[in-house]
């Protein structure tokens, strides 16, 4: 039980539950990358550009804890495992579609304003 709340549940609601499995910086490109098509470590770790690797390694493992992504060991040598979304994760990344798409339309304000060129007078 929640302290605080009273609640059976340690999420204030299902967004909360959901950014948990998806918060911070790397998960949402790490689920970007990882679909369509499953990815091996060094795929990723190109793509998810300026993550490290302990970081992604971390990043990956709660992701399979939380049932988004599954690791595949094919027990070779040299070793190969690749990573990819479970139906659950591709249910998740269904989801953040239209947030890709509010993100493509508005790119070039979000940049400006990153870059102070168009920072709100005070």
């Amino acid at each position: 039980m929640d302290e605080k709340s009273g609640n059976s549940f340690p999420f204030i609601c299902g967004l909360d539950a959901a950014l948990r499995v998806v918060g911070g910086k790397w998960k949402p490109l790490i689920l970007y990358f990882l679909n369509p098509e499953p990815k091996r470590y060094g795929e990723l770790k190109r793509a998810v550009r300026g993550v490290s690797d302990k970081v992604l390694i971390q990043q990956l493992k709660e992701l399979e804890v939380h049932g988004i992504v599954q690791r595949t060991d094919y027990k070779e040598i040299p070793p190969r495992v690749d990573y990819s979304l479970t139906p659950r994760g591709r249910s998740l990344i269904a989801t953040m579609a239209p947030l890709c798409e509010w993100g493509e339309e508005n790119s070039a304000i979000i940049a400006e304003a990153i870059s102070g060129r168009n920072a709100p007078e005070k």
